[in-house]
């Protein structure tokens, strides 16, 4: 295999897309109360911030640890229930953005207000913790089903590393944004990483059918679908044949019902991700194009 088929291309994407989403929640709360003339809640902000990070992490450790602790069958099971879990996550963080994201920003000031006026420092590390919690379990779920993936052809250090340059990369990009100094067209980022973002989901969609076989759970549609060895050779040193399996989840020998999945997800999704967004209040227009969908 050369060095671009075995470039974390996709943990660095995930990790871009994500870290970026987090880093804007993080810097217009933060902008908020610098604004409010309250830096002195920042450091509850960031204690939030942290323990939010500290527990996504936990959570990934531990489902890692577990499923390298099961027998092969159980692995196969909990490979299932994470790619599961993480395509319903991401598919829903899609559509939340897409339809909410030009009203989070305001959201976010409220939610900060609400805490400053209740004078608790607790209601502030809350609202940071549950704001970066969502996008962090998400994000863990998310790296994590791509870890496990067969189809990835990498090590788990090259896919950390890719993972981690992607949201130090996204941490650069909102403190730049946060500061003024970065403009960045937002609205074309988060649908061009959305597009990816659904294209990967649907390998995971083909791929959990897959394990859910291994693990006895699916046991119909199992014909071949493909043979696609002309094409898709994991053993081979191929450049398509890497980026084929590592972005798109493609098997040698696809089946039936991993054929489907990956259709029934990708179509519709990637028609919802690329259909024109309806006009704007003139209002939402001007004030939150910060976060745009």
């Amino acid at each position: 295999m050369t060095a671009l088929a075995a470039l974390p291309t996709v943990q660095f994407v995930i990790g871009l897309r994500e870290g970026v989403e987090a880093s804007l929640i993080v810097g217009i709360v933060a902008a908020f109360l610098v604004q409010e003339g309250r830096r002195d809640a920042l450091r509850h902000m960031w204690i939030g911030v942290g323990a939010a990070i500290a527990v996504c992490v936990g959570v990934a450790a531990a489902l890692q640890i577990l499923d390298e602790a099961l027998p092969q069958r159980q692995q196969e099971a909990l490979e299932t229930v994470v790619a599961a879990i993480a395509v319903v996550m991401v598919t829903g963080m899609i559509v939340w953005m897409r339809e909410n994201a030009r009203t989070m920003g305001r959201d976010l000031r409220a939610s900060a207000a609400t805490a400053l006026a209740a004078g608790s420092a607790w209601g502030l590390i809350a609202m940071a913790f549950l704001a970066v919690l969502r996008e962090g379990i998400e994000t863990a779920f998310f790296l994590l089903a791509t870890f496990q993936s067969e189809s990835t052809q990498i090590s788990t250090l090259s896919a950390s590393i890719g993972a981690v340059l992607g949201v130090a990369i996204a941490v650069l990009i909102g403190w730049g944004i946060y500061r003024g100094g970065v403009r960045l067209n937002l609205s074309r980022f988060f649908r061009v990483t959305a597009v990816f973002l659904v294209i990967i989901a649907a390998g995971l969609v083909a791929g959990a059918f897959h394990t859910g076989h291994e693990a006895g759970w699916v046991n119909f549609g199992q014909g071949q679908a493909f043979d696609l060895t002309w094409l898709v050779r994991p053993e081979a040193d191929s450049v398509v044949s890497g980026l084929l399996t590592g972005l798109l989840g493609l098997q040698p020998y696809p089946r039936h019902v991993e054929v489907i999945g990956w259709l029934a997800y990708a179509v519709p999704m990637l028609l919802f991700v690329l259909w024109p967004a309806g006009r704007p209040r003139a209002a939402a227009a001007t004030s939150e194009t910060e976060v745009p969908a």
